[in-house]
């Protein structure tokens, strides 16, 4: 219980003035990326182990990035280690804890007890509060549910009691909707925000909040941590060094690196010209292209729009009166779509990232609680569930009444609709699925975070072939939806490269540089897009032996890009999602930019074209909306 405290009596009447009574002194620590046979975890224990033996140190907090990949063995790992700690630590997670979740960010919540934190010591308030993306490639981005409850604390604090904010990232560009935390923050008299990230410590200013990013513990092949003091109305920190480069021993703790006093008033304010202008309060400098850009293309009209209460992490789909999604709250939802409006919800135990799948009157969907649930589509009463070993984050496919499904306990299943009953089930799956399979009455093709692509027999489960991607398992072909045409298989990989497999075979028939996961096939089958990370979307023959550039196309206002989101074809016109919520409509013959429209500040997770020249987009940020065009 002391090591997982949410929050802390105030200790004296002191607090509601904003006196601390006496020094406070804490230990920071981040991006410990704690792994199997790593060094990393030795240089986590020595650094425990010095923490313990100085008593003068009251707490330790972590920032983000604790684990290398995120799965149930390595946060179970690295709690082993942290528990060593005599006195409470607090601790958030990072972009590398919640990515590459195999359990959709459940598992870290539960072992550690919470996802954020706020107490108070000696007068000063300490928030901490987790950062996303989670289960989604693309630049951090606060979840929308937490920024909701960072501003409600915010609110509720005292405007002369001083507050310090923990988060993994910097609060400047490297998060999407760093704008909207500052102005959370400046609603109360936030003195300082804690980060890491980059591994070395380095000093910010965030719109005049001072910010410090703290060091790794093996930073500079030295090994050691971060301590802040925080007495006679000033903060400082220092740089601890328990073991020079040559692993030897050492006991410095040198000059502090950062000194600030402490203010008894809020010093900074919202930025309320532009909380008026838009709905995110966007800034008018915010880089990535800002809501103006819609007024250039006045053709563009939003037909409705629904915010939700927590993030999105999957696809939109529409099924006529219905449009369906699921939220990272764990909730599955149908709207009307018309009108927007919520018709019927359906609550599962845990976050949930898969797209639904709609067969007849089933709706199909898979759950981190470890479920994959069949809805009724017209009122989301339950039909049936499927119980699996750990978290369903991958997307249902269904053909011929047969759902197909990937999950986190190394298995791919295919399971029938109509009752809910195993028909097989693959269990040679070497990491955790995320991504929805291909199919078809000759194969089954998905891809694993275990570096490798599949492709099984959809009437009995058996492998046909696999392929896999040499290196990192960064690099694995995991959240690529897999196309097919002409007897091949195109896929994109992290390591930016397009692939042409044989289908039958598996055989690698040309690769080629471009890319990262996000990947279309032209209507006619005759190309496939690829949008690439640096500004470029590339079309490729799909009949050609050899990787065949048929245009290569720079999109102004692009910008640099790591969203997986499939691109969507339809007439002549390529949509191009962007991780920063906006929407590029291209000439599909050559790439020329016809209109963009900003929908958010995140990641566009689907997009469905629909008759009438509709689309049906959800974003990462909560949002579900149709436009016109």
């Amino acid at each position: 219980m002391k090591k997982t405290i949410l929050s802390l009596i105030a200790l004296s009447a002191a607090f509601c003035l904003g006196a601390q009574t006496s020094p406070i002194r804490f230990a920071y620590l981040s991006d410990v990326h704690i792994t199997f046979d790593s060094q990393h975890n030795v240089n986590l224990e020595k650094c425990v182990a010095d923490i313990n033996s100085r008593d003068d140190i009251q707490f330790t907090m972590f920032g983000g990035d604790i684990t290398e990949f995120g799965n149930d063995e390595e946060i179970a790992l690295a709690k082993s280690i942290i528990d060593k700690l005599e006195k409470p630590y607090y601790i958030v997670a990072g972009n590398h804890d919640a990515k590459w979740s195999e359990s959709g960010c459940n598992t870290f919540a539960k072992v550690f007890g919470y996802e954020q934190f706020e107490f108070e010591k000696e007068g000063i308030k300490f928030i901490g509060c987790n950062s996303g993306p989670n289960m989604r490639m693309a630049p951090a981005l606060l979840p929308h549910e937490t920024l909701v409850w960072l501003d409600s604390i915010a609110r509720a604090t005292p405007p002369e009691k001083p507050v310090i904010l923990v988060n993994h990232f910097p609060q400047d560009t490297s998060m999407l909707n760093y704008f909207q935390v500052l102005n959370a923050v400046k609603q109360c008299n936030v003195q300082l925000i804690i980060g890491g990230h980059w591994h070395r410590n380095t000093i910010l200013d965030y719109d005049g909040v001072p910010g410090v990013l703290g060091r790794a513990p093996d930073h500079g092949k030295q090994i050691g941590y971060n301590i802040f003091n925080i007495a006679d109305g000033k903060i400082s920190v220092s740089e601890r060094i328990i073991a020079n480069k040559d692993g030897q021993p050492v006991s410095i703790v040198k000059e502090p690196w950062f000194t600030m006093e402490i203010s008894g008033k809020p010093l900074y304010e919202p930025d309320r010209k532009a909380l008026e202008d838009n709905k995110f309060g966007l800034p008018e400098n915010y880089p990535f292209i800002n809501f103006s850009v819609n007024g250039r293309y006045p053709q563009v009209k939003t037909v409705w729009e629904h915010q939700d209460e927590g993030d999105i992490g999957c696809g939109a789909v529409y099924a006529g009166k219905y449009v369906l999604y699921d939220n990272t709250k764990g909730v599955i939802k149908a709207l009307d779509s018309s009108t927007g409006e919520e018709l019927w919800r359906y609550a599962t135990e845990g976050k949930t990232f898969s797209t639904p799948a709609v067969s007849g009157r089933n709706v199909v969907v898979g759950s981190s609680d470890g479920n994959i649930y069949c809805l009724n589509l017209r009122n989301g009463e339950l039909r049936w569930k499927y119980r699996c070993n750990k978290s369903v984050l991958a997307s249902p496919a269904i053909l011929d009444g047969i759902a197909y499904c990937g999950t986190s306990d190394h298995i791919f299943r295919a399971i029938r609709v109509k009752d809910g009953k195993l028909v097989w089930q693959f269990d040679g799956v070497k990491g955790f699925v995320e991504s929805k399979p291909y199919v078809d009455e000759q194969q089954v093709v998905f891809g694993d975070w275990g570096n490798t692509l599949y492709s099984l027999d959809p009437k009995t489960g058996a492998l046909q072939w696999k392929w896999t991607v040499k290196g990192s398992r960064m690099f694995s072909p995991a959240a690529v939806y897999p196309v097919k045409t002409g007897g091949r298989i195109f896929f994109v990989t992290p390591e930016r490269k397009t692939y042409a497999l044989d289908a039958r075979t598996g055989k690698e028939i040309w690769s080629g540089k471009g890319g990262r996961e996000s990947i279309a096939l032209s209507p006619d089958g005759s190309k496939i897009y690829v949008k690439n990370m640096f500004g470029r979307m590339h079309a490729f023959s799909t009949a050609a032996d050899e990787c065949q550039t048929v245009w290569e196309a720079a999109i102004p206002g692009m910008g640099y890009e790591i969203g997986p989101t499939p691109c969507a074809c339809e007439g002549d016109n390529l949509f191009m999602p962007t991780d920063k919520g906006n929407l590029f409509c291209l000439d599909a013959a050559d790439g020329s930019v016809k209109w963009v429209h900003k929908i958010s500040v995140a990641l566009l997770n689907s997009i469905v074209p629909l008759p009438d020249n509709k689309l049906l987009i959800s974003t990462m940020d909560g949002i579900v909306t149709i436009l016109q065009y």
